[in-house]
């Protein structure tokens, strides 16, 4: 595995999602990058925020685009074009409905799953070949909730949720150096058996 060089948060821009599901990418981007002492700031050139890191030793870019999730490509395949990144030198952090809060895996490749974040990045770069970092957030069936797709992941989670989704995000972060590195296996293995 290469090592990786560029992480993604994926989430929509301003104060009123701030809280919500959709942008449990941004809440786990925002905790790495303030680990690897770098500071997102406003970056017009790529419709996103970004930063210049370090972990494990190497830099490490971050990026959260900031062009609602739909667009998310722009920003990606932005950055990814101009320091000439392979798609698996990129993790893409992101909600996922398919686990329950407190869920967290990471995997290469594969289809979007209908995350049209997702989508719009394979579609920009030309690849499903880049790494997720899934956190779980549930889905209105699986947590007996009376609500549509669209609003639930627009929603901020009960305490409860959230707790759980934190402790998820805590486990990726301390896997990172590992992963970042290019020791992928023994990242997801140690990620998977928590």
């Amino acid at each position: 595995m290469k090592a990786i060089k560029l992480i993604v948060g994926l989430g929509n821009p301003g104060q009123e999602y701030a809280d919500t599901r959709h942008n449990a990418g941004f809440w786990f981007a925002d905790r790495l990058a303030a680990r690897a002492g770098a500071s997102l700031r406003a970056d017009k050139a790529y419709q996103a925020l970004t930063a210049k890191g370090q972990l494990a030793g190497l830099p490490v870019w971050f990026c959260e685009p900031q062009t609602f999730m739909n667009r998310s490509g722009i920003s990606v395949s932005g950055l990814a074009n101009f320091y000439k990144l392979a798609p698996d030198e990129i993790l893409v952090a992101h909600d996922e409905l398919d686990f329950l809060p407190g869920t967290v895996k990471m995997k290469k490749g594969g289809s979007s799953g209908g995350h049209n974040g997702l989508k719009d990045i394979a579609a920009r770069i030309g690849s499903q070949d880049f790494w997720r970092l899934r956190i779980g957030i549930g889905h209105p069936r699986s947590l007996a909730l009376n609500q549509q797709v669209a609003d639930f992941v627009l929603h901020r989670p009960s305490r409860t949720h959230q707790d759980e989704i934190d402790a998820a995000i805590d486990a990726a972060l301390d896997v990172m150096d590992d992963f970042v590195r290019g020791d992928g296996d023994k990242a997801v293995a140690k990620l998977h058996a928590r």
